[in-house]
């Protein structure tokens, strides 16, 4: 029950959004309509003293973490450089730039590492994101180090205004284990496929198993 009631606050807060923005009182609104499953099964699974480094598109995510209503928008009015402090939720504020946040994730898991720490990093990008460097260097780093982070996309088949087969012509999960990192494949509308395979992954990681990687299919 909870996970519903989790997913039909973002509807209701991205339509609110997105009626902002048209308003001219928002300078940018990233839509989410169809990832809520993927964000807030996700979400449930992620322990009170894991990170979150997640993209502009995770406002799901940041309102399961209890980030207040005002908060959510405060950046995209211009009104603040970070729309809540990352110390209280364990969130990294909102990254914009494609892929930087799988950078941010991997030196913190590190430092989690060596400061011998039982705790998980997470961070979410999108499919596009895939093939960007930022992303790929960050995997070399997190499989070299074993690194405790998981890798959370959300492949909803667009990468910003072309469709995700001009980039993979597999399915992109694939490209992890290439890596040397454990890939799973889920559907990302089914909030309990992501609730359970990213409790898998978080778990792994804090035993000292390593990175993981989760590509949530969902739609945009």
């Amino acid at each position: 029950a909870s996970l519903c009631e989790d997913m039909r606050g973002p509807r209701r807060i991205y339509a609110e959004g997105t009626a902002l923005q048209r308003q001219g009182q928002l300078g940018l609104w990233p839509p989410f309509l169809g990832q809520e499953a993927a964000q807030i099964g996700s979400a449930h699974a992620i322990a009170p003293d894991d990170f979150i480094f997640a993209s502009y598109r995770e406002i799901a995510v940041a309102y399961a973490r209890g980030v207040p209503l005002p908060d959510l928008m405060r950046q995209w009015r211009g009104a603040a450089n970070a729309g809540w402090d990352p110390f209280r939720h364990n969130m990294a504020p909102t990254q914009v730039v494609i892929g930087a946040q799988s950078l941010h994730a991997v030196g913190y898991a590190m430092g989690v590492q060596f400061d011998g720490a039982e705790t998980a990093v997470i961070t979410y990008f999108g499919d596009g994101a895939t093939s960007q460097g930022d992303v790929n260097e960050s995997m070399v780093f997190a499989a070299s180090f074993q690194a405790p982070v998981v890798f959370f996309c959300q492949n909803n088949h667009w990468a910003i205004s072309e469709p995700v087969g001009v980039q993979a012509h597999v399915p992109i999960g694939l490209r992890a284990p290439g890596f040397g990192i454990p890939s799973a494949r889920i559907d990302g509308n089914d909030v309990l496929a992501c609730l359970a395979a990213t409790r898998e992954a978080l778990g792994r990681a804090r035993s000292g198993n390593g990175p993981s990687y989760i590509e949530a299919v969902t739609y945009r």
